[in-house]
């Protein structure tokens, strides 16, 4: 079954979704997918994830966060990419350098997903700029 551009937004913003109600992600992904996050305040010198290392993030990130959120405040698709401009704000379950547990961070992230034939995500670029903290 091939997946029309609009499907892909959908998927884009159904993925969304499932991160902020920290529900299993694996139904997103393509088995041989990579996430790119560049560097930025929390990985220094950048990271590259395949699906294990996406799980143990997506597992980490919920210890360290009680709630997030995403604002889409723009979205393009062009054939099989979706880009997202978005803010993200994070709850704190632990402290973060100068935010105590319970304060908020945020962020302003640009996101390009590349979809298969299928609608599942094989390549995942994150350029996350967060607020001092």
């Amino acid at each position: 079954m091939d997946t029309t551009i609009m499907d892909f937004l959908t998927i884009v913003k159904n993925y969304l979704n499932a991160i902020e109600k920290g529900d299993e992600l694996d139904q997103f992904y393509a088995i041989h997918v990579e996430q790119t996050e560049y560097p930025n305040r929390l990985v220094p010198n950048g990271i590259t994830r395949d699906l294990t290392a996406l799980k143990e993030a997506s597992l980490k990130g919920q210890k360290v966060l009680t709630s997030q959120t995403y604002d889409i405040q723009r979205s393009y698709v062009s054939g099989n990419t979706v880009i997202i401009e978005a803010i993200w704000t994070g709850t704190l379950a632990v402290p973060v350098g100068q935010i105590p547990i319970g304060g908020q961070m945020k962020a302003w992230f640009a996101q390009f997903y590349e979809f298969d034939e299928v609608g599942k995500i094989v390549r995942q670029r994150n350029y996350d700029c967060f607020e001092p903290f």
